[in-house]
This record gives structure tokens, sequence and C-alpha cells, in this order.
């Protein structure tokens, strides 16, 4: 199944889809848009374009596993996507995600205006590769 996994963010809205097999998880890009409804209209039209059948949206979850303002705007956002483009839509923990994210570009050396503008594709990327993991180790657990 084909799966894209969404970094939503104020300005930058972070991107990654996984193959078939669901064994890869790849950056595809970020969205830059600061309104709302109008960034969820082209991460509708990116799933529609990488032929998405599933669709896992980073949720902030608090460190003490509360949820707060930032969580609530991303569930909003998420259902907005699922409204739009009849997929089901998956909320997923990404507590951590943009940390890691720095940690691999720091890893390969990637500076300033690189950096700002791939950071979100690989959050997301990130968010995608723990669902994907989580998807099988349950396949593994039946």
């Amino acid at each position: 199944m084909i799966i894209m996994g969404v970094d939503f963010g104020d300005a930058r809205t972070g991107l990654a889809v996984c193959d078939k097999g669901e064994m890869l998880a790849s950056p595809v890009g970020v969205i830059s848009e600061k309104d709302f409804t109008q960034c969820q209209e082209k991460v509708a039209a990116a799933a529609k374009e990488h032929r998405a059948e599933l669709l896992v949206v980073g949720y902030p979850k608090n460190m003490n596993g509360t949820v707060g303002e930032r969580a609530e705007l991303c569930q909003k956002f998420g259902d907005g996507l699922k409204e739009l483009t009849g997929l089901p839509v998956v909320m997923w923990d990404e507590r951590c995600t943009t940390v890691s994210a720095h940690s691999y570009l720091n890893v390969t050396n990637t500076r300033g205006k690189k950096r700002k503008a791939v950071v979100d594709a690989v959050a997301a990327t990130i968010i995608l590769e723990s669902y994907l993991a989580y998807r099988k180790n349950q396949a593994n657990a039946e």
C-alpha cells in the first residue's frame, strides 16, 4: 500500500511516501503554505499525485502524553484531509521527530537554507518510517 506521511507545520509541511511494499519511506517535498485550508488542499493534491492509499499525519503530543493546542490543530488538519481525499487518516505520535531530523541533517552536514528546505520532509519521513515499523510489528505479532 502506498502511504503518505505528513509533517504539518505553520509555514512548511513536509511530505514523504513509501513504496507499495511498505519497505522504504522517502521524502517527496515540502509545501510552503501558511494558509491552513490551502495547505490541506495542496497536501490532498499531492496525495492524489502520489496515489496514496493512506495518510499518516504527525500528531505532536506533549512529552507527558497529553494533547495540547498543536496536536488539536494537527487533528483538525487530518480530519480535513480525510474529508478532501476520502482516504483513511492515521494520527501518529511524532514526539521528537523534528529533533531526530536535525540530528540526521547534522550527520550529513546539511546547513543553512538547504537544511531549512528539507528538515520538514525528513521529519515526515521519520514519521512514516515509525508507522511502517509499527505496521510490520503488528503483522508479525498476528
